[in-house]
């Protein structure tokens, strides 16, 4: 790479913030300077048209000081509601520290499921979206109440990837203990280098990963690498950063030492890939030449162009879209149950509330859940 990237130029962009970060461990109350000046770098960045997301630790932390419990490790059952008091807390901070600068916040609990099951991924997709497009910013945590050991992901670093490629984020920001991913334990080694531009996770990126350093934080290098793994899998660029320091994400913008993990992607061609090859179709919706005409112009698929829906496909399903002669289209995550999709095809958007009793989204697929195929022959099947 002939120079990095630079920070205001990306669209949408996570930050994540860890616990050992946010929160005095001696105090176990959240360092307010400090995230006074994080919001206002956040708050920069959002004037400047970026959308932001924050994917934020601290709730049992939080808990923990507000219940007066003691040091040591918790049950699950003692983290869940330590959470349970502290998410009150986390929330609360985080509003009253982006109102100052007139930004609305947000906030969304999620769980292994959410990311991973496509009807709860859209439902939460969904929920980003409308935020991001009234400009709130969306204040991200695990749902540590409800999540068990089996069904957590147990660190923030590989939460905020996976919200990251389903948020379609161009940029993924952890703010770390350490300022990026070094050739050896700089703790233990005085000659380790910062190695500042990783072009693809290798083996040998993975085998330099170390453990987690902090007392408060869950997750050390090598989660840091697995969401390296996940985030440009999905297109989306990631920094390591040090986030001991005040204004963090200006000293980025500034040339501040960090970590760059590159993507050869995009966060819309590579969801694109993952939707025409990663996904096994679950039916076909037919559609008029109107429509065929539309989604070749870049639109999305209304119910009004459908003209026969084939196949038992549920909401956020794959299915394939072909034309009036049978030619297949493209491929694209579906809105709808196939249920619901018979009973709306070749209905206006308005009837869709009446039809159903729910008012529902306008589009049978949404453009950006939609692959069109080249025109031609080829396309046939």
């Amino acid at each position: 790479m002939s120079r990095r990237p630079r920070l205001e130029n990306f669209r949408r962009i996570v930050v994540k913030v860890g616990s050992s970060l946010l929160i005095d461990s001696d105090a176990g109350e959240v360092r307010a300077s400090w995230l006074q000046a994080l919001a206002a770098d956040i708050a920069k960045l959002h004037n400047g048209g970026s959308d932001l997301l924050i994917v934020s630790s601290g709730s049992i932390a939080l808990g923990r000081s507000r219940l007066k419990l003691p040091r040591g490790p918790l049950k699950l059952e003692e983290s869940q509601a330590a959470a349970a008091v502290g998410q009150i807390a986390l929330a609360r901070i985080w509003s009253e520290v982006l109102d100052d600068h007139g930004i609305g916040a947000g906030q969304i609990l999620v769980t292994l499921q959410d990311t991973e099951e496509r009807r709860r991924y859209l439902n939460a997709r969904s929920t980003i979206a409308k935020l991001l497009e009234w400009r709130a910013v969306p204040v991200i945590n695990e749902n540590d109440t409800v999540a068990t050991n089996e069904i957590r992901y147990g660190d923030n670093d590989r939460l905020a990837a996976r919200v990251a490629t389903m948020a379609s984020a161009d940029l993924l920001v952890l703010l770390s203990d350490i300022d990026g991913l070094y050739d050896a334990p700089p703790a233990q080694n005085p000659n380790a280098r910062l190695i500042p531009v990783v072009d693809t996770v290798t083996s040998e990126i993975e085998a330099v990963a170390g453990d987690a350093a902090s007392e408060l934080s869950r997750g050390g290098m090598r989660t840091k690498i697995e969401a390296a793994k996940i985030a440009t899998t999905g297109g989306t660029h990631m920094l390591i950063a040090s986030g001991k320091i005040e204004h963090p994400l200006q000293a980025i913008a500034d040339g501040g030492r960090c970590t760059w993990f590159l993507t050869p992607a995009n966060p819309v061609t590579a969801r694109k890939r993952w939707i025409a090859g990663s996904l096994e179709p679950k039916g076909t919706l037919t559609i008029d030449a109107g429509a065929v005409n539309a989604l070749r112009a870049g639109k999305s698929l209304l119910p009004a162009g459908v003209i026969r829906v084939d196949g038992q496909f549920a909401r956020g399903d794959a299915v394939v879209v072909r034309g009036p002669d049978t030619r297949e289209i493209g491929r694209g995550l579906v809105a709808y149950d196939a249920e619901d999709a018979e009973r709306i095809k070749g209905r206006s958007s308005p009837d869709v509330m009446s039809i159903l009793g729910i008012s529902g989204r306008s589009e049978m697929i949404h453009r950006d859940d939609l692959v069109v195929g080249p025109q031609g022959p080829e396309t046939a099947k």
